[in-house]
């Protein structure tokens, strides 16, 4: 009997041929990717929201997804519009603002002394600033707000380009509510094709730690923010939306609202208004500490999943790819950890497997 030898030629072209059509299909899709991505990620975070909705509309899928993308639209897209619209009408003030300081004497800051606490300090504290060139530092320094005005108007293009892909993803995302079933039961079986049941499992896992990370970090983002909005409003802060927006970014960047609620605390206590000043300052210190034990608690919810495995894919996909890497980081350690620890006890189930396969020993 002779062994037909493998047809090389064939082999290699079949095999370039199918690198050109990934190549090209990647090209192609290359512009809708990153909106594909966060489609994905918002569709499977709020996915038992939307069963939740449907069964609420008569079991209708189509009027469950328009509200779902109805929704999405209110929450992110609109807010968006408002804070650039803010930005563009703000930069000329800004500006002129930058350039006032550069012609002035620095402030003395006489309101710090009625900060409660350490307001004695503080006030020492700038005092030894001016005391040792401060002014010629201000100087230095006050130029830079008209730059950074110029440098946010001149990012408006940019900042539109953004506001177009948010509403692409909006688009992507009520296409998901209607057919998600569809697209979760394709990747589950292409999973299936790679790997067997591992793959498959790798695929709920996936789905599992995106959702604790939404529970964990976007909502934990969602309600710290509306709760320090809420203080800001009380207190009378102007333009609480788009410090909301700016608390909202830092919190799931894991800086937290602090920057915006001191700097706003100050601007109270700077005004003369050292009662909501205090009041803010305490309602400060309750919403920046909330996420304490509110992230823990949702993302134990989402997945069982070891918390620092979540906060370290959290901050390492941050830093490494963006704000997408919010959802991408936690879900790649999540399904490695999970893969390596299945290796691990596979190896120390072997000699089980054994043990209850042999036959008995005669007596």
């Amino acid at each position: 009997m002779t062994i037909k030898k493998p047809d090389l030629a064939k082999i290699t072209l079949g095999v370039l041929f199918l690198s050109i059509l990934i190549i090209s299909c990647f090209m192609v899709l290359r512009p809708f990717l990153p909106a594909l991505v966060w489609a994905t990620m918002i569709t499977i975070a709020t996915w038992p929201l939307m069963r939740m909705v449907q069964r609420l509309l008569w079991g209708k899928r189509a009027l469950a997804a328009l509200f779902m993308t109805l929704v999405l639209l209110l929450m992110f897209v609109i807010p968006l519009f408002m804070a650039l619209a803010n930005v563009a009408e703000k930069a000329p003030m800004l500006i002129e603002l930058g350039t006032n300081l550069s012609h002035s004497p620095p402030p003395k800051l006489l309101w710090l002394q009625e900060v409660p606490l350490v307001g004695d300090k503080l006030f020492e504290f700038w005092q030894q600033i001016l005391a040792s060139g401060g002014q010629v530092l201000f100087a230095k320094l006050a130029p830079y707000f008209g730059q950074t005005a110029r440098w946010l108007a001149s990012q408006a293009g940019n900042l539109g380009l953004l506001f177009v892909h948010f509403l692409l993803t909006v688009a992507i995302c009520g296409l998901l509510y209607h057919s998600g079933e569809k697209a979760a039961d394709g990747i589950r079986r292409f999973a299936h094709r790679l790997a067997g049941q591992r793959g498959d499992n790798a695929v709920v896992l996936a789905s599992q730690a995106i959702r604790a990370v939404a529970m964990g970090v976007v909502v934990t983002a969602l309600v710290q923010s509306s709760v320090a909005g809420i203080g800001l409003l009380i207190a009378g802060i102007p333009y609480v939306m788009v410090l909301v927006v700016l608390m909202f970014l830092l919190i799931v960047a894991q800086i937290g609202p602090f920057p915006v609620l001191l700097a706003s605390v100050g601007y109270l206590y700077w005004s003369g208004d050292t009662t909501w000043g205090t009041f803010l300052l305490v309602w400060s210190l309750l919403a920046g500490t909330m996420d304490n034990f509110l992230r823990p608690f949702l993302i134990k919810r989402g997945a069982d999943l070891p918390l620092i495995l979540i906060l370290v894919g959290v901050i390492g996909g941050l830093l490494a790819m963006g704000i997408i890497g919010l959802f991408i980081g936690p879900v790649m350690l999540a399904v490695g950890y999970t893969l390596l620890d299945a290796w691990i006890k596979e190896d120390d189930l072997q000699p089980e497997a054994a043990a209850i396969a042999a036959p008995p020993k005669a007596e």
